[in-house]
C-alpha cells in the first residue's frame, strides 16, 4: 500500500500566483483544490510577497500537503522582472521550507513536457490535457491556475517510484530497487 501524497504546485508570478494541489497513492491522481492569488491591485512589491507567502502557508495548512512543487522563473531579457518573479518564487519556497515540506523546482518546459509531452505545448494545451488527465471540466479563469496544477501533476509523476529520482544510471536504480525489477 503506498502513502498518500498531497502535493501543492505553485505558478509564481507578482501579478497573479496561480496553484493547485492534487493527491495521489499510486496511480490515482485527483485534484483536490485550485485557484489563484490576484496581486494586481497591489503596488507595494514586499506586500506581494507578504501575500504569497501567507497564502502558500494556508494551503500547506488546510490541506495538509506533504509536498511542495514550484515553477522555475523563465529566462527574460528584462532583469527586473526576472529579479520580481525570483523573489516570488523565492517567498513560496520560504513558506514550504517553514513547514518542514521537501521543495522541487520545475523547469517550466519539464511541466509542459511532464503533462503534454511536449515541452513547447502552449497554456492552453496544458490545460486542456490536465482537463482529461484530472477528470474536470471546468476552465479556470486564469491559465496561471492551471500553471500551477500542471507543476504539481508534473512533480507527482516525476517522483512517482520512491528511489526512481535520485538513482544516477539504470544499475543504480536496480540496486536501490530491486522489488522493482523482475
Amino acid at each position: 500500500m503506498e502513502t498518500k501524497r498531497i502535493i501543492l504546485g505553485i505558478d509564481p508570478g507578482t501579478t497573479f500566483t496561480g496553484y493547485g494541489i492534487v493527491s495521489g497513492d499510486g496511480k490515482l491522481l485527483k485534484l483536490e483544490t485550485y485557484g489563484y492569488l490576484d496581486l494586481s491591485k497591489l503596488t507595494d512589491h514586499y506586500e506581494k510577497l507578504e501575500k504569497i507567502f501567507k497564502r502558500t502557508l494556508s494551503l500547506i495548512d488546510e490541506f495538509g500537503a506533504t509536498e511542495f512543487a514550484v515553477e522555475a522563473p523563465f529566462f527574460e531579457k528584462n532583469v527586473q522582472s526576472m529579479l520580481k518573479l525570483g523573489r516570488a518564487q523565492g517567498v513560496a519556497m520560504s513558506a514550504a521550507l517553514y513547514r518542514g515540506l521537501p521543495v522541487t523546482e520545475y523547469s517550466p518546459r519539464k511541466v509542459k513536457s511532464a503533462v503534454t509531452g511536449n515541452g513547447a505545448a502552449s497554456k492552453e494545451q496544458v490545460a486542456e490535457f490536465l482537463k482529461k488527465i484530472l477528470n474536470f471540466n471546468l476552465m479556470p479563469e486564469k491559465l496561471d491556475v492551471t500553471d500551477g496544477i500542471a507543476v504539481a501533476v508534473c512533480h507527482f509523476y516525476q517522483q512517482k517510484f520512491e528511489g526512481a529520482s535520485s538513482a544516477k544510471s539504470w544499475k543504480d536504480f536496480i540496486t536501490k530497487n530491486p522489488n522493482r525489477v523482475k
